[in-house]
């Protein structure tokens, strides 16, 4: 035997996201704007287990949605893992409920798992960025409100000025639909109005058909979903239609409250819209939702999304608790803005200075790089032992903004040499002088 060791040839696993540092950097940079924007609000942060019992996380699910969860076994016990983060909350606050503040407000940013068919821009593995607020038993409308504003603030945060938030009432469908005695068929309508934007009008009008509708019954709702004009005379066109429904005028109310507290929110008008065409979460949704467009790269689709539903916990306790909430998938959302250059990095590296030893005496380097850390400077020694261009080749491709150059002539002065790595100006300055001249604006 030669005593080789066989080599196993490294790569990752089709749907799951790895990035270089640089990348990463930028990714936390968007995470950390988020979770700021969550926090201003009083989210409080929460984790749950990214592994539940199979019973419980598989509570509501069925379908298509069972088939991408990864599920196993780990001696008599079957387990999964969480597919989203509505799920797990709903089983920490049935577990919670006593010990906590109603209503509840909380955030979770991490990762979930489904079995999908990878593809570019969908992963298997990817951050969700999730708040909910729940109610004890009721939830004012006005928190419904409240979420846009958040979702404003949030993607301001990012650097995005022109974006839309656009809003809907999943009881003003289905009171529509009720009034033409389509009812039974309102979640197959609201399934091919979803897909308006992608198929075309003419398209959505022969699906109707197709699902035994009356021609004036698709004419009403064809005319319902182009009603058009500032969210104030959509509403006013809504309250003129005559529909008797007590559904569609509930729906019709809680639309025109929110629209109002969105705007005491003090939401810019440009940055939100009533879209009559929104009806996501077929099955969940109950009230106000929402889906958000960056309006420059419409291709990217819906950023964020969410909404008002019924009843979050009614699989695991009693005791009614109504929310909302919305998700932002952030892994997916981080791909597209990336790959087309949408993202400023605020800065390229982690750390703001290098301290280069040129001296064989490093006591006082690594004093420096402690007293820099001290006031508040991310620092990092370089300790191999190699040449100048070598050390100053490393901070270059780290995209390190300053050296601090430290010799036997500085350690006798009391001053060191501070280069700036971009301009290439050299100053010999004091330890306090330097901290004040590297650190960062937001650590200042």
């Amino acid at each position: 035997m030669s005593g080789k060791t066989e080599k196993v040839i490294p790569k990752t696993l089709p749907g799951f996201m790895e990035l270089l540092p640089s990348e990463q950097i930028l990714f936390n940079q968007l995470t950390d704007a988020i979770r700021n924007s969550y926090e201003r609000f009083g989210f409080l942060p929460l984790d749950t287990p990214v592994i539940e019992s199979a019973d419980v996380l598989l509570a509501k699910t069925g379908g298509e949605t069972e088939k991408q969860i990864y599920s196993f076994s780990k001696g008599d016990t079957n387990l999964a893992l969480r597919f989203d983060l509505t799920v797990p909350l709903a089983k920490y606050i049935a577990l919670n409920q006593n010990n906590l503040a109603f209503p509840f407000r909380r955030y979770q940013i991490g990762k979930v798992y489904r079995g999908e068919r990878p593809q570019q821009g969908r992963f298997r593995e990817f951050y969700q960025c999730d708040i909910d607020i729940i109610g004890d038993g009721e939830l004012n409308i006005m928190y419904d409100a409240e979420i846009p504003s958040v979702i404003y603030t949030t993607f301001k945060e990012m650097g995005f000025d022109d974006f839309t938030i656009r809003i809907n009432n999943r009881k003003i469908l289905n009171g529509l639909f009720a009034s033409l005695n389509a009812g039974d068929k309102a979640p197959e309508v609201l399934r091919i109005i979803d897909k308006k934007d992608k198929i075309g009008d003419e398209a959505v009008v022969t699906e109707l058909k197709t699902l035994g509708l009356t021609a004036d019954s698709v004419d009403t709702i064809m005319n319902f979903i182009s009603i058009s004009g500032t969210s104030d005379e959509k509403l006013n066109l809504l309250k003129s239609m005559g529909i008797g429904s007590e559904l569609f005028k509930t729906g019709v109310s809680e639309l025109e409250q929110v629209i109002g507290g969105i705007k005491m929110f003090g939401v810019p008008d440009a940055n939100f819209a009533i879209d009559l065409t929104i009806a996501r979460g077929l099955d969940y949704y109950t009230g106000t939702v929402y889906e958000t467009f960056l309006n420059q790269y419409r291709s990217i689709g819906s950023v964020c999304s969410g909404g008002r539903y019924d009843n979050l916990s009614e699989f695991y306790t009693d005791k009614k608790l109504p929310g909302v909430g919305i998700s932002i998938g952030l892994t997916r959302l981080f791909y597209q803005l990336n790959k087309m250059n949408l993202l400023t990095p605020a800065k390229q590296s982690v750390s703001d200075v290098l301290v280069i030893p040129m001296t064989n005496d490093l006591a006082v380097c690594l004093s420096t790089a402690t007293e820099l850390r001290n006031q508040g400077v991310n620092a990092e020694v370089y300790l191999t032992d190699k040449k100048a261009k070598a050390k100053f080749g490393y901070a270059d491709k780290l995209k390190i903004p300053f050296a601090v150059i430290i010799g036997d002539d500085e350690i006798k002065s009391g001053k060191f040499s501070l280069k700036n790595l971009t301009t290439g100006k050299q100053q010999l300055l004091t330890l306090d002088e330097i901290a004040a001249e590297v650190k960062p604006p937001q650590n200042a």
